[in-house]
């Protein structure tokens, strides 16, 4: 299987259109598209909580009753500083400076992921051919979940609404110790080829596992014993799997979202709107998990809008919206978060079934 291509765009077409209000929208406002001083100091936040706690759990050795909160807060801050230091970092949305970029992007590596691996996985191919079975890797959790109708369907699938919830719990621990490897070993992100890596890359990659490993494993064992560590471990990477991969799913994987199918090599859709299509809001009115999941609640902004902040994300929303009912495109969102969880327990269920 080859990656698809899309349709060609022409000086009319709806991704056009909205590039055109969303540049004037920002001219207008005399606004910058990066973050700004309130994402700087989220990101201080969030670094100097999650070091703070390391350094107290490790060194300092607390009680049982103070210790288990703290190892779950560390895993909340883990994927809280993923979803926005990390990941506006590695859009070149974080700052307008290509430095700091870099080093927001690059802070995934001190939580266990390869910033590397990463940008290859989700910037190149997920947002390029977002819910397209074989390509798109990250609704490949075969055969453990089926996630559209070209999956083979297995008989254990008919309870993978159920199971799920415990599978998404494994998603760091899968990242930080098989995926990034099997990546960097084949070369590939499922069937994309990764682009030639560089003497400094081969180089940051293992600087990166090795720290983590020393700092995350080697360490902790070390001060407070093996059992304490395995169950700290467990208790921040399951309770950050948990909270990445509700957030992944309830964007891609819910019953309005589509999954296109490529016809001779081709997908039959311009590429913008194939990203509203496969993509969904949630949450949308609630500022609370807008700041904490760095806006990606506003999942179809990211997509057409990558490399803007999502500060502002919300501000934005509007006008796609607006564009979205003018070319009679629909615009999946879900108010309530309960309300898109339940979509894709649905989604999950149904695909277990059909």
């Amino acid at each position: 299987m080859t990656t698809p291509k899309f349709l060609n765009v022409s000086k009319s077409s709806f991704h056009q259109e909205l590039k055109k209000r969303v540049n004037d929208y920002f001219n207008q406002a005399d606004k910058a598209a990066t973050g700004n001083i309130s994402l700087y100091f989220k990101a201080a936040l969030f670094w100097s909580s999650y070091i703070f706690l390391y350094i107290h759990v490790v060194f300092f050795t607390p009680p049982v009753w103070l210790a288990i909160p703290e190892c779950f807060l560390m895993g909340g801050l883990t994927a809280a500083i993923g979803f926005n230091v990390m990941h506006d970092g590695c859009h070149g949305s974080f700052s307008k400076r290509k430095f700091w970029n870099k080093m927001a992007a690059f802070s995934v590596n001190a939580l266990g992921a390869s910033a590397i691996m990463w940008n290859n996985k989700h910037n190149i191919v997920h947002h390029t051919y977002t819910n397209i079975d074989g390509v798109d890797d990250d609704i490949e959790i075969k055969p453990m979940l089926r996630m559209c109708k070209t999956q083979k369907k297995y008989f254990i699938h008919k309870y993978q609404h159920i199971y799920a919830w415990l599978l998404y719990t494994q998603l760091l621990i899968v990242w930080i110790f098989a995926a990034d490897y099997n990546r960097y070993f084949t070369r590939k992100v499922g069937i994309v080829p990764i682009k030639k890596m560089s003497v400094l890359e081969h180089i940051a990659f293992w600087v990166a596992k090795l720290g983590y490993i020393f700092m995350m494993i080697v360490l902790p064992i070390i001060l407070l014993g093996f059992v304490e560590w395995l169950l700290g471990f467990l208790m921040i990477t399951m309770t950050a799997g948990l909270i990445l991969s509700i957030v992944f799913q309830l964007a891609h994987t819910v019953e309005e979202t589509t999954f296109p199918v490529e016809t001779g090599g081709k997908i039959e859709n311009e590429w913008a709107i194939h990203q509203v299509q496969t993509t969904a809001n949630f949450a949308t009115r609630n500022k609370l998990i807008s700041w904490l999941i760095g806006g990606l609640n506003f999942q179809i902004e990211h997509h057409l809008f990558p490399k803007i902040s999502h500060v502002h994300y919300p501000a934005i929303s509007k006008i796609i919206k607006e564009v979205c009912q003018e070319y009679g495109i629909r615009y999946i969102e879900f108010r309530k978060m309960r309300h898109a969880l339940v979509s894709h327990t649905m989604h999950l269920k149904r695909m277990g079934r059909v």
